[in-house]
C-alpha cells in the first residue's frame, strides 16, 4: 500500500535494506542513503512509454468502433428516442485518470427524478420507470458504447478501473483503503473487476483490490486479454 501511494505522487521510491538484507538482494543495485542500505524500486509498467502506447492503441480501436458500430449507435439512440422522447444520450459526472471529474456519456435508459437521484442512487435496477428498450440496452451493455467517444477524447480507457461518481468516490474512499489508487490511471469502459463479475451492487474492497493488481501489472496483452473476455461475456450473457 505504501508502496503504492509512493508511485502515486511520482516519488522517486528507494526501500531500505537491512546490513544483513543487502547482502542477499539478487539482481538489483545497492545503494546507500545516509550510510544505510537501499535499492531504488522501478516505475510501474504503465508509466511512461507505456502510458502513451496505451492511450494510442486506446484512440486507434475507439474510433475503428465508432465507425464499425454506427449503425448500432443509430439503432439504439432512434429506439431511447421512441421509448422515452428527445434527449437519448444521458451525461453524468465521473472521476478519472488522477481524480479528475470528467462528463460520461450513456445512452438514456430512464429518467431520473433529478440530477441529485442521478448523482447520488447506487442502483436502478428493478426501478419501474425501467422500460423494456431501457432494460435491454442495459442487460446488453449497448447503453455504454457512447463511452467509445470519451476514450476518442481522452477521458477515459477501454480497459481500466471503472470511474465512479464523485459522490461515492467520497464515501467510498473512507472506508476501502486503497480506493482512491485506481485513479492512477484512467477510468475503462470494462476493467479486470467487471470481467470477473464486480459489477453493480458487489464488494467494493475486492473491486478495488483487483483494479489495483490490473494496474501494478498492467500491460497491452492483460488489455487485449480484457476485451476479449469483455466480449464473450456480453456476447454470452454471463456477467458472473
Amino acid at each position: 500500500m505504501i508502496v503504492r501511494i509512493c508511485f502515486a505522487l511520482r516519488c522517486e521510491t528507494l526501500l531500505m535494506l537491512s546490513p544483513i538484507d543487502a547482502l542477499s538482494v539478487d539482481g538489483a543495485r545497492v545503494e546507500h542513503l545516509a550510510g544505510m542500505p537501499c535499492v531504488r524500486l522501478p516505475r510501474p509498467r504503465h508509466e511512461g512509454l507505456a502510458r502513451h502506447v496505451k492511450r494510442a492503441f486506446d484512440a486507434a480501436a475507439a474510433l475503428a468502433a465508432l465507425l464499425l458500430l454506427l449503425p448500432v449507435l443509430a439503432a439504439c439512440a432512434l429506439a431511447v428516442r421512441l421509448d422515452t422522447g428527445p434527449g437519448v444520450i444521458f451525461r453524468q459526472r465521473r472521476v478519472g485518470l488522477d481524480g479528475r471529474e470528467f462528463v460520461l456519456l450513456k445512452f438514456r435508459t430512464l429518467l431520473p427524478a433529478d440530477d441529485h437521484e442521478a448523482d447520488t442512487r447506487w442502483s436502478v435496477d428493478g426501478d419501474e420507470r425501467l422500460k423494456p428498450v431501457g432494460r435491454f440496452l442495459r442487460d446488453t451493455c449497448l447503453d455504454e458504447l457512447p463511452q467509445l467517444w470519451n476514450v476518442v477524447r481522452g477521458d477515459m480507457s477501454l480497459v481500466g478501473p471503472r470511474p465512479e461518481r464523485p459522490h461515492f468516490v467520497r464515501h467510498f474512499a473512507g472506508r476501502c483503503p486503497g480506493y482512491t489508487l485506481r485513479h492512477r490511471m484512467r477510468g475503462g469502459m470494462t476493467g479486470w473487476s467487471q470481467v470477473h463479475g464486480l459489477r453493480g451492487d458487489t464488494s467494493i474492497d475486492l473491486r478495488a483490490r483487483y483494479d489495483n493488481h490490473y494496474i501494478d501489472g498492467w500491460s497491452l496483452g492483460s488489455d487485449l486479454k480484457i476485451l476479449l473476455k469483455t466480449v464473450r461475456v456480453v456476447l454470452l450473457g454471463n456477467r458472473r
